[in-house]
């Protein structure tokens, strides 16, 4: 009990070790299973005999096995509240219903597990004194995110009005979203559609996967330029789930350049070798994070129905790139 009479919160998650897992130290599985948890904090947790095999404690060193039942308990920290930060924003558009923002890339959208200050919302909450308050407590304001390193535009709603009309557009996919990329390789069709339910990857927790019990997604792409062995894309969602469109471009061969958790920052990629493995070498110094950005959002403001759209620059690290890819 703690000092308030109240039990400490905890997290208790039961992992099923599949068929065909190879033998592996319990630590270094479960920091793999484990969303946002490190191997020290996986240790300590053995050590603290929060982590069971087969109801049963086990050391870090212990190794799984097919059809271990894996049962981990964590204590569950207090959430912190997002408080305002004086960080600059590029705002496109405000009014007092909502705000369009170009988000940067390397600020996370909402406050979340290891990046509670420095994010959007902050900054957002410093400019404006109205956000809407639908949804998650950290996040208010939010109708939709981008990862941390991509970059682009945000639609950020002011009312509780305004978050309902703008998230009923997301759901009936009316929401116009336009995404320019550039991607390992060339396409023998110019455009296509990629198809392929997403969800959490059975080998890293932290990852998402084209997986057959994951939710549907569909990803529509149309090549702008090609290059010796690079293409820039330009992208549009048909569904809007994590990571979706690097993992789709990934899970076809084509993974973002740059993207270092999907496989686009392997400067050999598909047997580059010799004067081309070092252009891509060399490419890659010019970004460090994965070539996407969101250009275009256009959708039906919610108190005047006006059709609006928004179009972004490329930041200079992506424009950068483009201009030093040999033609």
């Amino acid at each position: 009990m703690s000092d308030s009479g109240k039990s400490e919160a905890r997290e208790v998650l039961r992992i099923l070790v599949p068929s065909g897992q190879k033998k592996m130290r319990i630590d270094v599985y479960l920091t793999r299973q484990v969303e946002n948890a490190t191997r020290t904090k996986v240790q300590r947790a053995i050590n603290q005999g929060m982590v069971l095999v087969n109801e049963k404690p086990v050391k870090p060193s212990y190794l799984i096995s097919p059809s271990d039942v894996i049962q981990v308990t964590f204590p569950r920290p207090p959430r912190p509240e997002a408080k305002a930060e004086a960080i600059p924003l590029h705002i496109l558009f405000e009014d007092e219903y909502l705000l369009v923002v170009d988000k940067p890339a390397g600020m996370v959208t909402h406050p979340a597990y290891g990046h509670y200050t420095g994010t959007l919302v902050n900054a957002l909450l410093y400019h404006s004194q109205h956000l809407s308050d639908v949804g998650a407590k950290l996040r208010p304001g939010i109708v939709h995110r981008l990862d941390k390193d991509t970059s682009g535009l945000l639609v950020i709603a002011k009312t509780d009005q305004a978050h309902h009309f703008l998230a009923r557009q997301f759901a009936k996919r009316t929401i116009e979203r336009e995404y320019w990329a550039v991607v390992w390789g060339t396409f023998t069709q110019k455009k296509g559609l990629i198809e392929g339910n997403l969800g959490r990857s059975k080998k890293d927790r932290r990852k998402v996967a084209v997986t057959s019990d994951g939710k549907p997604a569909a990803t529509e792409y149309s090549v702008m330029e090609e290059f010796d062995f690079l293409t820039l894309l330009r992208l549009k969602l048909k569904t809007g789930r994590t990571h979706q469109i690097r993992v789709h471009l990934s899970h076809i061969g084509h993974p973002v350049f740059g993207d270092a958790t999907y496989g686009g920052r392997n400067n050999e990629w598909g047997g580059l070798q010799k004067k081309k493995a070092q252009l891509a070498a060399n490419l890659l110094t010019l970004i460090d994070r994965q070539a996407l950005h969101a250009k275009t959002i256009g959708f039906v403001h919610p108190e005047s129905k006006a059709t609006m759209r928004f179009d972004s620059e490329l930041p200079e690290d992506f424009a950068s790139l483009l201009k030093r890819i040999p033609k």
